[in-house]
């Protein structure tokens, strides 16, 4: 079987499932594992190139939703060489990946219609769910029963383990300006890890917020997690954060609770690494 992976996340599945070796295209974004990124990129990012701010990025994004435009260019032409079976894709997010639509129509051009499957998870049970679906189209479906039911010994570990500390309200920056609280999955994250989320719901969409509700918040701790930043970036975003006035005057910021994070390996991405972000989201919150 020759699989397509037009998402980073299910690119991290395919290797969690051990179907690497069947992944024949993928993502300009998908780097992990290393040996993804030596696969065929059949998309680009079409926002124009260099360093942007947080808040010139959202705009760029903005319009050209608001346009019916797409900020990525999927190589129809490598596609069609590549010959999948198996195209994995999506319907969450309109700015995350090529549009469901798009992938559609370049599948049914195709000399062999491959199957297309999108996913679009809201919480853990349904990621997990997400990679049994994969390893059944993919026919290794006992091994995806293995690998969800370890994943889940995983979590209720962490599960036990924060079982009776105090909890701390965690904020989860998932974009900086204008802010934005982790949605879908990032609370329930939270809540497993032994925090209480604020400003955040379980199951839905990220949602913009203001810094005034972020000060009535007050929250404990804050996590940074700009959607598509790695560690790196994340913290070179940051520095966006001192012209902000109600940053100081924050008890996380204050009491140094404010941990920068990998947010495209630990929580943006709806794949296996989101128990490793419940993981490392105990040990930031409970120090």
């Amino acid at each position: 079987m020759k699989i397509v992976s037009l998402l980073p996340s299910t690119t991290e599945i395919c290797y969690a499932l051990g179907l690497g070796e069947a992944v024949v295209g993928v993502t300009h974004e998908c780097d992990f594992p290393s040996d993804a990124r030596s696969k065929p990129h059949l998309t680009a990012n079409v926002l124009p190139d260099g360093d942007h701010s947080s808040a010139d990025i959202d705009r760029m994004i903005a319009e050209r939703v608001q346009n019916g435009q797409s900020i990525y260019h999927l190589d129809t032409d490598l596609l069609a060489d590549l010959a999948p079976d198996l195209i994995l894709t999506q319907e969450l997010c309109e700015v995350c990946a090529v549009s469901y639509t798009d992938v559609l129509a370049a599948a049914r051009t195709l000399q062999k219609v491959p199957d297309v499957a999108a996913f679009e998870p809201h919480n853990i049970d349904e990621i997990l769910g997400s990679m049994a679906e994969v390893a059944r189209l993919a026919g290794v479906p006992e091994q995806g029963h293995q690998t969800v039911s370890e994943l889940r010994a995983r979590l209720l570990a962490v599960v036990d383990r924060v079982a009776g500390a105090t909890p701390r309200r965690v904020l989860c920056l998932e974009w900086l300006e204008p802010p934005m609280a982790g949605g879908h999955w990032v609370p329930e994250m939270v809540r497993l890890a032994g925090g209480v989320n604020v400003l955040g719901v379980e199951g839905q969409p990220s949602a913009y917020v203001t810094w005034e509700q972020i000060a009535a918040c007050d929250p404990d701790v804050i996590i940074v997690m700009p959607c598509g930043y790695d560690l790196d970036a994340t913290r070179f975003a940051m520095t966006e954060l001192d012209g902000v006035d109600a940053w100081p005057g924050l008890r996380a910021v204050r009491e140094s609770r404010v941990h920068p994070v990998d947010g495209s390996g630990y929580f943006n991405r709806p794949g296996p690494r989101i128990i490793d972000g419940v993981e490392l989201l105990a040990r930031l919150i409970h120090g």
